[in-house]
């Protein structure tokens, strides 16, 4: 494991731009964002131990943030 956060803006640089309009122009993308963000910040505590989780959690929480990651690829996709 890298221990480093999976920022949207890094994981698809070539969205950010469209990505920053949608965040504030559609409440269906606003949230997608908001997810996966509050996931992703969940998933990188658990790995670095400031909130250590059950394997099993950990685990759960990273196939979630994939799930929302491919909703919001798929989605930035469909707008660009």
């Amino acid at each position: 494991m890298s221990h480093v956060p999976h920022e949207l803006a890094e994981e698809f640089p070539e969205f950010v731009a469209l990505m920053s309009e949608l965040k504030t122009s559609d409440a269906h993308f606003a949230k997608l964002f908001d997810d996966y963000h509050d996931l992703n910040r969940k998933v990188h505590r658990a790995e670095t131990n400031v909130e250590p989780r059950e394997e099993l959690s950990e685990v759960d929480l990273r196939k979630r943030r994939g799930l929302v990651k491919d909703e919001v690829y798929a989605y930035l996709k469909s707008k660009a």
